[in-house]
Formats: C-alpha cells, sequence, structure tokens
C-alpha cells in the first residue's frame, strides 16, 4: 500500500485529490495539511511513502518544505503539484530534493500514476512538460552549482545517457536511441548515481543543465 500525504492550501484540492486518490485499491491517503510547515509535522507523525505538495503555501512554502523533509533519512519521495507559470519555483524544488512534478491540471488517471510512478523510485514525469520546464528555467539562469570536472568522472556512454535523462528520455528511448538494451541502460544509470553522488534522476537531470552538458533549447 502507498501511503500518501497532500499538501495544499486550498482545502478543495486536498479534498478532490483525497477522494480520487482514496478510492485506487494500492493507495491511501494518510494525512493532508494546509501548509508546509504541517505538512513537514505530518511527514514525521506518519512516514508517508509520496508527498503531493504545492508550492505555494503560506507559514512554509513547498519549496522550503521540500527541502526540510529531503533532508530527514529515509525522507518520502516528494511529487511537486504545480502549473507552468511558476516553472523557476519547480527547478528550485527539484534542487530541494523532489522527484518531480504533476501540473495541477492533470487527469485523474495521470494523477493516480504519477503517485504509483514516485513511490517506485522513478522520477520527472511527463517528459516532454520536464524539458520545457526545466529547459525554460536553464535558459535564465545558465550552468552553475556542479563542476564540469565532476562529469569528468563519467565515461563517453554514460554522458550519452546522462544527456538522454537530462532531456526527459525514459530509459527505452535512450536504449532505443544508443541500440543497446534497456537493461544496459538502466546499469548505466545506476553507475552514474553513484558517480554523481546522486539521489535520482531529478538531480542528474539538475546535474547536466548546471554543468553545460545540455544547453537550453538545443537537441
Amino acid at each position: 500500500m502507498i501511503r500518501v500525504v497532500i499538501a495544499d492550501d486550498q482545502a478543495m484540492v486536498r479534498a478532490g485529490f483525497s477522494a480520487l486518490l482514496g478510492e485506487q485499491p494500492d493507495i491511501e491517503v494518510v494525512g493532508s495539511a494546509a501548509d508546509g510547515e504541517e505538512c513537514v509535522r505530518l511527514v514525521a507523525q506518519l512516514h508517508p511513502d509520496v508527498v503531493l505538495m504545492d508550492v505555494r503555501m503560506p507559514v512554509l512554502d513547498g519549496i522550503a518544505a521540500t527541502r526540510e523533509i529531503s533532508a530527514a533519512p529515509q525522507a518520502p519521495r516528494i511529487l511537486i503539484l504545480t502549473t507552468f507559470d511558476i516553472d523557476d519555483y519547480v527547478f528550485d524544488a527539484l534542487s530541494a530534493g523532489a522527484a518531480g512534478f504533476l501540473l495541477k491540471d492533470a487527469s485523474p488517471e495521470e494523477l493516480t500514476q504519477a503517485v504509483r510512478i514516485i513511490a517506485a523510485g522513478d522520477a520527472l514525469l511527463a517528459p516532454s512538460a520536464t524539458r520545457t520546464l526545466i529547459e525554460r528555467f536553464a535558459a535564465t539562469r545558465g550552468p552553475r552549482r556542479t563542476d564540469r570536472a565532476v562529469l569528468g568522472q563519467l565515461t563517453e556512454r554514460e554522458r550519452e545517457v546522462l544527456v538522454g535523462v537530462a532531456q526527459g528520455e525514459s530509459n527505452s528511448e535512450i536504449a532505443a536511441r544508443l541500440f543497446v538494451a534497456e537493461q544496459t541502460v538502466k546499469t548505466h544509470v545506476s553507475r552514474i548515481l553513484a558517480k554523481l553522488g546522486a539521489r535520482d534522476r531529478a538531480q542528474l537531470v539538475i546535474a547536466a543543465y548546471e554543468a553545460g552538458l545540455v544547453i537550453p533549447g538545443a537537441g
């Protein structure tokens, strides 16, 4: 059973998501919060697997709450709820430790599938939307924290795989492009995570853009 906490300052949003997810046989909504501070407290008490986190909330916003929750051991996976007009916040949330994002106008099927994907350890939903959001953000900020020397640890093939991840490609899409088995791509991703000290694919995307390995709008 996937245990979920929902954090959103709009009561109707919380109620709607709770009702929808509560109908799923493999998902249980164990709590809901109206602000980030309450969410942090609930997560510590309830130990959910996934948190649906709004960005703009009173008392403590979603980015600060994400950072605080992600810093704790055995932290839940955090899925940011957003709209395209706050894409800068989305990237900051991913940097703070979120595993991915979901647009608030997503269909019920997309919401339930998103929760399952995040709970299973994957990251960054909707590759095309991911690409749009991160490229729009990266175009305004450019390379920054990640040292390009760190990427020097990667083999040429690992760098090719990292580029695919950063562009929102799935393992199967990367495998098809590189003419290798999907399991081979999974192995490369695991090695890249270890070499870069990254937690998940979301952090790999950030590393690739911050190091300038992927150029916004290219490809």
